[in-house]
């Protein structure tokens, strides 16, 4: 049974999703604020948190943040504000997706599943693929750099296979919103820019600048084929 890390401080808010949840077999625990959240999370081990931007004490990006440095447990948002900077700030911090407050139940439950399935990997592919140093091994969910292994999250993971699998092809934003599961709308193109951003920070090497992956203005991205 998958257990879900629910961080969030208003009381009827963690009621509805725990309730909810568990009608669809997850385990729920809760916690009400920043640190709690954190002691949670080291002593569950969940499969995914759920975690409010907007805490009392530390806060949600701090939280994020603090779990990112041990963990790629998946992590999706909830914020009750609307300003496309704080969502944006939640992606550069490591979470996976977000959802913003009211939303629905259903939903939620469908961004969990989504989010899941990237984490566990793609099922039923033992594949490797292999881009000049760069080695992503889908079986085991690990890519390496120069035999250095790199931690992504889900989501990057993801995002990166897709560009990887099929170097020189121009993928659209929306193509990439595809691959990793992801709702059309809202703003797709810095959801899909904000996780590009963080994977290129994450292959850049200091000896030497690796260009994997190259933007197509006015399209999206592409995998470099001078890397194959």
């Amino acid at each position: 049974m998958k257990r879900i890390l629910v961080i969030e401080d208003e009381a009827k808010i963690v009621r509805l999703i725990r309730d909810y949840l568990g009608k669809e077999g997850y385990k729920v625990v809760d916690a009400r604020d920043g640190e709690e959240g954190l002691a949670a999370f080291r002593r569950n081990e969940p499969s995914l948190i759920i975690l409010d931007l907007m805490l009392p004490g530390l806060d949600g990006l701090e939280v994020a943040k603090r779990v990112r440095e041990d963990s790629e447990v998946p992590i999706i948002m909830l914020t009750a504000k609307t300003e496309e900077a704080d969502r944006v700030a939640g992606l550069e911090v490591g979470a996976d997706d977000y959802v913003t407050k009211p939303f629905s139940l259903r939903e939620l439950v469908a961004r969990i599943k989504a989010v899941l399935r990237r984490s566990d990997g793609d099922l039923g592919r033992s594949d490797i693929i292999e881009r000049g140093s760069l080695r992503i091994d889908r079986d085991s969910h690990q890519v390496t750099l120069r035999g250095e292994k790199l931690d992504l999250t889900p989501t990057e993971f993801k995002l990166l296979s897709a560009l990887a699998e099929k170097p020189g092809r121009a993928f659209t934003r929306k193509n990439l919103l595809d691959e990793i599961d992801r709702y059309p709308g809202e703003n797709m193109t810095r959801i899909i820019d904000t996780h590009v951003k963080n994977i290129r920070k994450k292959l850049e090497r200091k000896e030497e600048q690796d260009n994997f992956i190259e933007t197509v203005h006015g399209i999206g991205y592409r995998f470099s084929k001078a890397e194959e």
